[in-house]
């Protein structure tokens, strides 16, 4: 019994470490396109970069999640995950529209810039994970 329940080890190990890294290339292209440097400014405790990025990185899970749950192949959810990856930097981009210099307002500690940032870029990513039903 226990043997037939680890059958799918395997599958799951793939998908897991696929996830894993899609993860990181998320976070190192995402914090490479923002004019704020996140991970300084969460080690120099600055709550809003901490927002706005986790945030964004469930945006970023979402669409990823419901890719390994109804892709083909793992070469198929890595395809739905760069998608996802496209859909948070356009995501980015718009939400500087009505809030100019917003990197800037992140850094300096603006909650209700990174706020915005952060549930826009959730947003897209739900709706972008439930488009990803395939």
């Amino acid at each position: 019994m226990i043997l037939q329940s680890l059958a799918g080890l395997p599958a799951f190990l793939v998908y897991f470490c696929t996830g894993l890294i899609a993860i990181v290339a998320y976070l190192f292209v995402y914090t490479r396109i923002t004019a704020h440097n996140e991970f300084q400014l969460i080690r120099d405790n600055e709550p809003a970069a901490a927002i706005a990025l986790g945030l964004s990185l469930l945006g970023f899970v979402a669409p990823l999640v419901s890719a390994i749950a109804h892709s083909a192949n793992v070469l198929d959810c890595l395809i739905w995950a760069i998608i996802a990856l496209i859909v948070q930097i356009i995501v980015f981009f718009l939400v500087r529209v009505p809030v100019p210099n917003l990197s800037g307002r992140i850094a300096a500690g603006e909650l209700a810039p990174a706020i915005w940032l952060g549930l826009s870029s959730l947003a897209a990513g739900l709706l972008n994970a439930a488009c990803m039903i395939y």
